[in-house]
């Protein structure tokens, strides 16, 4: 009990204080950050964040950038880039892209929400309409060109990173159209083939639809300025040295998005390119990340031990060792091997009017193809850990509850959440509610019959780190396993292997941090109530809540 109140504070602490210096980051250098929505024709709205520097006012009006994430991000994502825009005096718009986080349409709609994004930053009067930049990111990338299509004359520069023109989701480039691109592709950018039409991302110079925007024949030249600023024929590549997503935290992607915005519309602040600290806001919000994980793990266990009356007695040791070593090993690697086919079917499964968020569905279809095999292996074992513990569900409950009002707390105050990289979690919105009932049953019903399979090959142990290391290697080993294939074999050979999914490779990434966490939710739950079914509940809730906040909503 003792080190279950610990942690409790600790976690709390770790939670507020990350928070706090997250903020502090974000409002640097005389910045001040809004949570505005902008209504849209429909009835539905568009969320952002507005970053506004003490060197814009009325009087004396400042260059504007509409800053746009990725699919399946939120505005959030564009941090690093947000927050170095602001602080060289830019009026940043970071935008929650149509049917992302807070905006409430579907996505794709509307332009991906560019159009309505550039319009509002263009109405506001502390920001100089003749100086307009538009940057985005992977699908944000495609949102900016929907503005500069719908908008022609109504900006200045481009800088896609991690994105293309043309096929599938934007209009062909030109050297013309758009006006003054910088194209910032990292060297091991999963998406090349989708993007640039090539196969390993780091011959993007070679690519010809990459050469038709810049008019030439030739391998395009890395930092070589083509055509003419003024003109707005310019056209500037990049080739930082990360992944796709790896685009947020690299300083050199960032340094290169300030200084294509900096040539073309002039930053109102100098700042030297290497002074940033968008990272010591990431580091702000995973201290805060850490903290809520600390904190749920605690309560729960901390109200386990005071109302779910635990039975006492001692545990028989989990069988035959060479059949539970079977187990275990089988029981790794089936995710790992069933993650990107499972995936794959998933994007089949009919909506049925409720389950509205296709990579939700993704996920779903893995989770279910999971706990199937694990039912399976709870008949031929006939222990189904199905003891009800009424006040461990209740511990669920409250665990839940508590840990999203105070991020919900946090985020109305401080407008942060808790993230890092691809990691997020962060508030519900109202329209989310619907849609994590929609999902709830399917995921609770993977955690409890995965759970409970891990729970009877562990129990028998007596010790936490034993505890855990079998759960761990049930949920997380064999994705963990998977993904360092995956990004191993693409940092050796500059490309994918054949059988990854460049989206779901990205997605994977998540499941080894969050399956952890779920192992440790499973060892806690049998160790403070003796049963499965309330940390099958209170993973469920978190997990759900995790996903369906930070995907799309198609429907």
């Amino acid at each position: 009990m003792k080190s279950a109140l610990l942690g409790l504070v600790v976690g709390l602490l770790l939670m507020l204080g990350g928070s706090f210096f997250a903020s502090h980051v974000q409002t640097s250098d005389g910045v001040t950050v809004e949570d505005v929505r902008i209504p849209l024709q429909d009835g539905s709205e568009l969320s952002a964040y507005l970053y506004t520097p003490e060197n814009a006012t009325a009087a004396n009006p400042a260059p504007g950038i509409l800053a746009v994430h990725g699919y399946i991000n939120s505005r959030e994502t564009q941090s690093s880039f947000a927050i170095e825009f602001a602080r060289r005096g830019f009026v940043v718009l970071a935008l929650d892209q149509s049917g992302h986080g807070y905006s409430t349409n579907t996505a794709f709609a509307a332009g991906f929400g560019g159009p309505a994004g550039l319009a509002y930053l263009r109405s506001l009067p502390n920001v100089d309409t003749s100086r307009i930049g538009l940057e985005g990111h992977s699908m944000g990338g495609w949102t900016s060109l929907a503005a500069a299509m719908a908008m022609p004359d109504a900006y200045n520069s481009v800088a896609l990173v991690g994105s293309s023109t043309g096929a599938p989701f934007a209009a062909p480039g030109t050297p013309d159209w758009p006006r003054n691109l910088a194209v910032i592709f990292s060297r091991f950018d999963e998406f090349s083939t989708l993007m640039w039409e090539v196969e390993q991302a780091a011959d993007v110079a070679d690519s010809a639809k990459l050469q038709s925007v810049f008019g030439t024949d030739d391998t395009v030249v890395p930092r070589q300025l083509y055509g003419d600023i003024e003109a707005g024929t310019a056209r500037w590549l990049t080739q930082p040295n990360t992944t796709h997503p790896g685009d947020h935290l690299s300083f050199e992607a960032t340094a290169d998005a300030v200084t294509w915005m900096d040539m073309t519309l002039g930053a109102p602040n100098m700042l030297a390119i290497d002074n940033q600290v968008w990272h010591l806001k990431e580091a702000g919000t995973l201290i805060a990340l850490i903290g809520a994980a600390m904190f749920a793990i605690s309560l729960f266990s901390a109200l386990n031990r005071v109302i779910a009356f635990a039975p006492s007695g001692t545990v028989d040791q989990s069988g035959n060792g060479l059949v539970v070593l079977i187990a275990i090993l089988v029981g790794a690697a089936l995710p790992a091997v069933l993650f990107f086919p499972l995936t794959s079917l998933g994007e089949h499964i009919p909506n049925l009017g409720i389950f509205r968020q296709n990579i939700t569905t993704q996920i779903m279809a893995w989770a279910l193809g999971n706990g199937l095999i694990a039912g399976l292996g709870l008949l031929i074992s006939r222990q189904f850990g199905f003891r009800l513990s009424p006040g461990g569900l209740i511990s669920a409950l409250i665990t839940f509850g508590v840990l999203f009002g105070i991020s919900a707390a946090i985020n109305n105050h401080l407008l942060v959440d808790f993230r890092f990289f691809v990691v997020a979690l962060k508030p519900m919105g109202s329209h989310h509610w619907s849609i994590f009932a929609a999902y709830l049953l399917p995921f609770f019903m993977f955690f409890y019959l995965s759970n409970a399979a891990a729970t009877n090959l562990f129990k028998g142990y007596k010790s936490f780190l034993t505890q855990f290391s079998v759960a761990w290697l049930l949920s997380a080993a064999g994705i963990t396993v998977l993904m360092a294939g995956v990004y191993g074999y693409l940092f050796a050979n500059g490309k994918l292997p054949a059988f990854a999914d460049p989206l779901f490779s990205i997605v994977g990434m998540q499941f080894v941090p969050v399956l952890t966490f779920t192992a440790l939710i499973t060892v806690a739950s049998w160790r403070s109530a003796r049963a499965v079914l309330p940390g099958a509940l209170l993973s469920a809730l978190i997990i759900t809540w995790y996903i369906v906040a930070g995907q799309a909503t198609h429907i």
